[in-house]
């Protein structure tokens, strides 16, 4: 099966049922997307690829951005994945249109997945969304809410402590929660009912979110509601895996595999086995296009 990437892009060939689920981030927060589809479809095999050598992308320029994620499509489209998962909320943000207007194989990102579940989920249609100051300034969350419920009344507050708070482990306690009333005691008077976990780390943190935000607001994890997309695509598609064999789980950084399999590991909550350090090249003139 063949499908044309349009605006003059590159055609790909469409990805075997039998290939892997291609996902990527900026570092290590995807995992909590990669958990997610795994425990939903555990027959599936996966390739993570986390881009730890240029970590942050929520302080590059838009075009640097989109570089690095046509450069990390590549790398995962000559390993021959089926489906290609962007578990960036920055990437997902910025150069998701044109993943999908490069790439033949189908592209979902975390921001639209967790935008859809929000207006669901609210009642009074006033949303809470917490991200990196990256995430909030962009008002990429809030615009896709809107576009979905103009309605919708969405409140953004950025949480910049939380990432190092889960990469060091302490994601519950005092300091944990301290930091977490800190930031979401605003949101929590403002009236929302529906709070977006718009980092991909932080559902590592949900426990003590919860905590302090109360009962009478829903959390939607924008990593279990990619992973539930993920799984739509693949039925529609009739893309699931075919194949009896073992799941195969592959893991590639660019930097420093002994603090991706660390931290990594805890975001899993098993161990990894392998992880293989790898350049990513220069997208092609073509890939560009």
């Amino acid at each position: 099966m063949r499908n044309n990437a349009g605006n003059g892009g590159r055609i790909r060939d469409m990805g075997s049922a039998d290939g892997p689920i291609g996902i990527f981030d900026s570092g290590i927060g995807g995992l909590t997307v990669l958990r997610e589809i795994v425990k939903l479809m555990p027959r599936e095999d996966t390739i993570y690829l986390g881009d730890t050598a240029r970590v942050p992308y929520g302080i590059r320029s838009s075009e640097t951005v989109i570089k690095y994620s046509l450069e990390n499509t590549e790398f995962l489209l000559e390993n021959e994945i089926k489906l290609l998962v962007v578990a960036c909320n920055t990437a997902s943000a910025i150069s998701l249109d044109t993943l999908k207007k490069t790439t033949g194989v189908p592209v979902i990102g975390v921001l639209i997945p967790g935008a859809e579940a929000a207006v669901r989920s609210t009642a009074n249609k006033k949303i809470g969304v917490i991200g990196t100051e990256a995430t909030i300034r962009s008002s990429a969350y809030q615009r896709a809410i809107v576009s979905i419920d103009p309605g919708a009344e969405v409140i953004g507050v950025a949480c910049p402590l939380f990432v190092p708070l889960v990469e060091e482990g302490w994601t519950d306690g005092e300091i944990a929660r301290s930091v977490a009333v800190e930031y979401l005691s605003r949101l929590k008077e403002s009236g929302i009912d529906t709070l977006v976990l718009g980092c991909t780390h932080y559902p590592m943190l949900k426990g003590t979110i919860k905590e302090v935000v109360g009962d009478g607001i829903t959390l939607i994890d924008s990593a279990v509601e990619t992973a539930i997309a993920v799984r739509e695509v693949l039925e529609t598609g009739g893309l699931q895996k075919r194949r009896n064999d073992s799941p195969a789980r592959k893991f590639f950084v660019t930097d420093d595999p002994e603090r991706f399999r660390k931290v990594g590991e805890r975001f899993l909550g098993h161990g990894i086995a392998c992880i293989e350090k790898v350049e990513i090249p220069r997208a092609r003139q073509a890939l560009k296009r």
